[in-house]
């Protein structure tokens, strides 16, 4: 077993850890499990406790421009209240229930660009260290997958998807940020979009999508935001490339116009937020077809086959230890 990062605070001769998450994607709302192993060090250590920290790489807008920092959130403590002996191995298994509203980071297991990741803190004799951190993958619920898949079906393709700071008034949002996937239009809707922006927002009662447009202008108008929002259950069955269309349809025909901060919800204290309306019920069925799946499989807008915003998924991982790895040593020298 190799064990990924040795805890400096404790010195030459402390507990090394290694947590492992179960193979596959998990899903938001669902169950994230996996085990942590401990390797003592050169003394008997008391382990008070094992927090697992759900961290994410968020966009944020500053006086200065648009920047990039560590969100925790969510943490969960699974273990601790025990003496590791000298060189002795000891596991311990876990499984937490992730936030309802954690972002995916893949859908048909192609990447979305989305860092995510699970980093291990172990307190030992009243000294805290952050250990090793873990990509975390996260699939789509099965409505959300229904609805992009229909977005695909219907021609939009997909672009790119971040995570912005901030909260989209109006909605439940509970997480201090959210995640929008951005497509570009359909040819039916080419002459009258530049993009659409698409922001999951699940509860353990079903789901809040929020639907943005950027609208283009005409010959004697500016372009502007319009933006609108729908709810859906968890189980619903619907005819949801009819169902997506209609939305759309309405989205575009939106009469608000919004400033752009304001509607994209920037704003890092909370101000700002999307503005929308509408709900749907139907009970039809559920056509399925290769969709945005395809789309992003094939590289629509650029993206590659087993690439994530230029970059191979192999080093994806690497990624994600550097940047979390520079934000905390930024951290301790703050």
């Amino acid at each position: 077993m190799v064990f990924k990062r040795l805890l400096g605070s404790l010195g030459v001769g402390g507990p090394t850890v290694d947590t492992v998450l179960d193979p596959g994607a998990a899903h938001p709302g669902g169950a994230l499990t996996g085990q942590v192993h401990l390797r003592g060090g050169d003394a008997d250590f008391d382990i008070d406790h094992i927090t697992l920290e759900l961290v994410a790489r968020v966009e944020a807008e500053h006086e200065d421009g648009e920047g990039e920092g560590v969100v925790v959130f969510d943490r969960f403590t699974v273990g601790g209240g025990f003496r590791l002996a000298p060189g002795e191995l000891h596991s311990v298994p876990f499984s937490v229930m992730l936030p309802w509203e954690t972002p995916i980071t893949e859908l048909y297991g192609q990447g979305l660009g989305i860092v995510l990741g699970v980093r291990t803190e172990l307190a030992v004799a009243g000294a805290k260290d952050k250990g090793d951190l873990d990509q975390l993958n996260i699939a789509p619920l099965p409505v959300q997958e229904a609805i992009l898949e229909a977005l695909g079906q219907l021609g939009f393709g997909f672009r790119s998807a971040d995570l912005e700071y901030g909260h989209i008034r109006g909605t439940g949002q509970g997480l201090p940020f959210y995640q929008e996937i951005e497509l570009s239009p359909a040819p039916q809707y080419a002459h009258l979009v530049n993009e659409i922006e698409v922001t999951f927002l699940a509860g353990s009662g079903g789901m809040e999508v929020v639907l943005e447009a950027d609208k283009r202008g005409g010959l004697f108008s500016e372009g502007h935001d319009a933006v609108t929002r729908f709810t859906v259950g968890h189980h619903d069955v619907r005819d949801w490339n009819t169902e997506v269309d209609g939305w759309i349809r309405q989205l575009v025909e939106h009469r608000a116009s919004y400033g752009s901060h304001a509607s994209h919800g920037h704003d890092p204290y909370g101000h700002g937020g999307h503005y929308g309306h509408s709900e749907h019920h139907h009970d039809e069925g559920h056509r399925s077809g290769p969709g945005m799946g395809t789309a992003i499989a094939a590289g629509a807008a650029g993206l590659a086959v087993g690439v994530v915003g230029g970059m191979v998924a192999a080093e994806v991982v690497d990624e994600i230890g550097d940047f979390f790895e520079g934000n905390e040593e930024a951290e301790d020298e703050g």
